[in-house]
């Protein structure tokens, strides 16, 4: 992808996505950018997977850019509003109903360059298996972008929130769940998270901490004229080798050997 379309990436999603999102979405998407950039050539397109994409969030901004995009999502009302945000947008993305388990059967095998899968290994009922269907759904040379949430955050968290007892049970429980009241059925580390990629045949390339200050600082701040300057610094945090590992969202980027 060139530098102009790796810009065009950008500046749409600043233009969707105002204040807090767009602040809070940042690092993702220039990592991203970066990932199409390794794997898209000079003026090309790509197929993209994006699992368990609802609505479009990713999928209508990179069919706009030319690529290839196929959604999977168990939930028809979210995919239904994702084809009327497609249409709304002049672009076609495909909708598939169905799990992350299910990709082999619904797209087969070696169907994308990259695949998406954020924030859904939190409720599927196996990580394992569900990263092993995503790994057979990208070719050879592609990648994987996950997106979980993080298990030392919500421990910080909910210690700034005054919650000791539940930040201690969130570092000590196997799942990263603080209680029953948890809605998160499973939280990982880098540990964890990596460990997952590697077990499912990816190597890990790329590791980002995504929100390490953003939900922490007061929230006028991430509309006001320091918005910028808050973006920068979640860019240089997101992969500062201590920092990453306190932000509520871990990104990985992992790739599939090529032969």
């Amino acid at each position: 992808m060139s530098d102009v379309r790796g810009v065009a990436v950008t500046g749409r999603q600043q233009k969707r996505v105002r204040g807090g999102g767009r602040v809070r979405s940042a690092v993702l998407w220039e990592a991203l950018r970066t990932v199409l950039g390794r794997i898209t050539p000079e003026a090309g397109s790509r197929d993209v997977v994006d699992v368990g994409g609802g609505t479009g969030g990713f999928a209508v901004p990179l069919a706009e850019l030319g690529h290839r995009v196929t959604v999977v999502d168990a939930n028809p009302d979210a995919l239904a509003a994702l084809e009327r945000r497609a249409a709304e947008s002049g672009v076609r993305v495909r909708a598939v109903q169905g799990d992350a388990v299910d990709l082999p059967d619904l797209l087969g095998p070696d169907a994308a360059d990259l695949v998406l899968c954020h924030s859904v290994l939190e409720y599927v009922d196996d990580p394992g298996a569900a990263m092993a269907a995503l790994t057979g759904a990208v070719r050879p040379g592609g990648s994987v972008s996950v997106l979980v949430a993080g298990q030392v955050a919500a421990a910080l968290h909910r210690a700034v929130a005054g919650h000791f007892d539940d930040a201690r049970r969130v570092l000590t429980d196997p799942a990263g769940r603080w209680g029953e009241g948890d809605r998160m059925p499973r939280r990982f580390t880098r540990e964890t998270l990596s460990a997952l990629v590697r077990g499912a045949g990816l190597r890990v390339a790329e590791l980002h901490g995504v929100r390490i200050f953003a939900d922490l600082v007061p929230s006028g701040l991430l509309d006001g004229d320091d918005a910028e300057a808050l973006i920068a610094l979640e860019s240089v945090a997101a992969v500062h080798p201590v920092l990453r590992d306190l932000a509520t969202q871990l990104h990985l980027v992992a790739d599939k050997p090529a032969g």
